[in-house]
């Protein structure tokens, strides 16, 4: 299981991994792509969902305001640092890159106006050679119209990657949901196990973001409850008292979870994603990847293996 080392930043070394991993994934999977969509008459489609500009610089203008804690955690444990915004080369320039024939469409999708117009004049001398769609809206608004295009006959013929790389929250699980029975689209996903959700399952089972998780998870409150809390009866000077007990190694359920979660629409799920550490070496992140493709599982979980 890939393993970020202890001192690295947002923009730096760790986030460096993962793009590096996922742009791998990219060229292999134009590499066998490119042996058969003309023969079969395939769009290949790239989506990514929470594009922003191309550069850590504008992390903040893709968290939506209730993640706050999560920008303060990045501060406070120095994985993020504006300053270093020239080091990151974002996943989209990274794929345009790629030395091959590419994709048919690219759909660059940014809630914040200025992080789409600013994405847009980076990625400028790309839009001769590529077609380039940039949407300024809810990445899940836009998922779901992608998921019910799949599943028209027009649709069925198009293949396509998605890479949903929030800081926070922001995906809902319907939008995930909505890809059930749908053919030829792979998701990567990165999921903040340790840095949000983890701290929204507080230790006394509070859960005062319930509707938060809830639709993060697509589950009910009384099943988050069992999953990651137990009952334990103390005896007191008044008497037996029930206390609530959340579990152990709760980050770790956490990715197994959402991993069970994806199992239920994706035929593959990787069984050991890419986990990002702090500099206190827990996890913060799990950068996921379902497909209804064996080979596409395979090939995730060579990469990450390296």
């Amino acid at each position: 299981m890939a393993r970020i080392k202890k001192g690295q930043h947002w923009g730096g070394d760790w986030t460096e991994e993962k793009l590096a991993a996922f742009s791998k994934y990219v060229n292999a999977y134009l590499t066998i792509m490119n042996k058969y969509r003309d023969k079969y008459n395939w769009r290949l489609i790239y989506f990514d969902g929470f594009a922003g500009s191309g550069s850590s610089e504008h992390a903040p203008d893709t968290v939506l305001e209730d993640d706050n804690i999560l920008l303060h955690e990045l501060e406070s444990a120095n994985l993020y640092n504006p300053a270093q915004a020239e080091l990151y080369k974002g996943a989209a320039e990274r794929v345009l890159d790629i030395n091959q024939r590419g994709f048919d469409i690219y759909y660059f999708v940014d809630k914040n106006q200025d992080s789409k117009l600013a994405l847009e004049h980076r990625l400028a001398p790309y839009a001769s050679t590529h077609n380039l769609q940039f949407r300024c809206n809810d990445a899940n608004k836009m998922l779901s119209k992608m998921a019910e295009h799949l599943k028209t006959p027009k649709g069925t013929k198009d293949k396509s990657l998605v890479l949903l790389d929030p800081f926070g929250m922001q995906i809902n699980w319907d939008s995930i949901a909505n890809f059930k029975d749908t053919k030829g689209v792979d998701f990567w996903i990165l999921v903040p196990t340790g840095v949000i959700v983890n701290r929204l399952l507080d230790k006394k089972g509070e859960l005062r973001h319930i509707d938060r998780l809830k639709d993060f998870f697509g589950l009910e409150e009384t099943e988050i409850r069992n999953y990651f809390y137990t009952k334990k009866h103390e005896c007191t000077l008044f008497g037996e008292e029930d206390i609530i007990v959340k579990v152990n190694e709760p980050i770790a359920k956490i990715a197994s979870l959402y991993l069970e979660r994806l199992k239920t629409i994706f035929e593959f799920v990787i069984p050991k994603p890419l986990i990002l550490y702090n500099t206190m070496n827990v996890p913060i992140y799990h950068f996921v990847f379902a497909s209804n493709n064996s080979t596409a599982v395979k090939i995730a979980k060579d990469i990450i293996g390296k």
